[in-house]
């Protein structure tokens, strides 16, 4: 069932935004090879993170293009392939099949709310048959903070039933450990990826197959310690750095965190409806990076 290349220390990766609002495929490229090369296993392209959401569909599948054509390792990405229009979300399932990206996650059709299982089964089944000739493993997106729709743990076993071979594990991010745990217990081989790093030590026990982290875009390093080598000290300074982020804007925070670390204020800019952090916000954020980057870790 499980796609064992997908495993670790996967980041969120943020998509970097043009003057005209579109996408800088350059500078994307650029931040997803040096997270690759410093601490993450693997990317999880057009996430929450990745504003997936604020582009249109051609936008989604020319960036998914850039990686295959620029040579990043298929086999170490996932991609956001969930959409309000299943039609929409078939297409972009499909071209992550034929790009050879190593799974695609799988967001519930989030403009109407309160809809019945069915229908979410309704979804994934149409999903499941468009991509039969190329069979890309699915990873459920659990985020009912943002979608309004759970993937809960009745609807998953159903779905596990109905399509046992595709569907293979769920990105968390909820911030509901227990949910988690539970999903993690549904069925052996099923990979479930909560959204902090500071399940990366109990991750190490096998509970969950990683983590994939919006933060990771800014302490991946740090991630990777936690994870291969149980090492303490990098995993709490990893959830220092998470911890910045509470009470504040996470993806125009982390973009301008990210514009910070690379020297590049172009990294900063996020797609409406987003907007930039306060100065207040940034420069706490900037400031508390630092000061953890300050210390060594042991």
């Amino acid at each position: 069932m499980t796609n064992r290349t997908l495993r670790g220390v996967i980041a969120a990766v943020a998509t970097i935004i043009d003057k005209t609002g579109g996408i800088d495929h350059a500078r994307s490229l650029k931040l997803a090879r040096f997270l690759l090369d410093n601490g993450c296993d693997g990317l999880n392209v057009l996430g929450t993170t990745g504003e997936a959401t604020s582009f249109s569909r051609d936008e989604r599948m020319g960036l998914m293009s850039a990686y295959r054509d620029n040579g990043l390792p298929m086999q170490r990405l996932m991609v956001g392939t969930g959409a309000a229009a299943v039609s929409d979300a078939i297409a972009l399932t499909r071209h992550a099949a034929e790009l050879g990206f190593a799974g695609a996650l799988v967001l519930p059709p989030f403009y109407y709310k309160g809809v019945p299982d069915d229908g979410l089964v309704a979804y994934i089944d149409a999903i499941v048959t468009a991509t039969a000739d190329r069979p890309i493993p699915l990873y459920l997106y659990h985020f009912p903070a943002q979608s309004g729709l759970p993937w809960h743990v009745g609807l998953i076993r159903r779905l596990l039933d109905a399509h046992p071979a595709r569907i293979v594990g769920l990105k968390d991010s909820s911030g509901d450990m227990a949910y988690a745990r539970e999903a993690a217990q549904i069925a052996d081989g099923f990979d479930v990826f909560p959204s902090t790093e500071a399940a990366l030590l109990e991750a190490r026990s096998g509970s969950f197959a990683g983590c994939i982290s919006a933060t990771a875009n800014c302490n991946a390093d740090l991630c990777q310690l936690a994870w291969s080598s149980g090492d303490t000290a990098a995993s709490e300074q990893a959830v220092t750095i998470r911890n910045l982020f509470n009470g504040r804007p996470l993806v125009s925070g982390i973009k301008s965190l990210l514009a910070h670390i690379h020297g590049d204020p172009a990294l900063a800019a996020v797609k409406p409806p987003l907007a930039e952090p306060s100065a207040a916000d940034r420069n706490a954020i900037i400031a508390g990076y630092d000061a953890v980057r300050a210390r060594k870790v042991a």
